[in-house]
């Protein structure tokens, strides 16, 4: 069945950096538009950033020019740049593989920015 496995969460102290990768498989990856989310304790779920299959990108304004997002279409993977990370980035992070009616997601991995 279809797989999106993320990794490269964890504990990171204010200003600190982290780079998260989600490897997909089962499915056409490179036709797809790949997103990461992010959702905090007691929050929404809300888009962090997006890049699509012909590698445009968009992100929230919240992570504009901290975060980046990019792809490896041979590697199956997307990965997401977290620098300068603040304590509000506290959440965990999930990417969604998107095209027509079809949607997946990952398991999530933990980013904790400690204060």
């Amino acid at each position: 069945q279809v797989q999106l496995v993320e990794s490269g969460g964890g504990l990171v102290q204010p200003g600190g950096s982290l780079r998260l990768s989600c490897t997909a498989s089962r499915f056409p990856f490179s036709i797809y538009a790949m997103g990461w989310y992010r959702q905090a304790p007691g929050k929404q779920r809300e888009l962090v950033a997006l890049i699509t299959s012909g590698g445009s990108t968009n992100y929230a304004d919240f992570v504009k020019g901290r975060f980046t997002i990019s792809r490896d279409n041979v590697k199956n993977t997307v990965y997401l740049q977290m620098n300068t990370l603040k304590p509000e980035d506290t959440a965990v992070y999930d990417c969604n593989a998107a095209h027509l009616a079809y949607s997946y997601w990952g398991q999530g991995t933990q980013v904790t920015g400690s204060s």
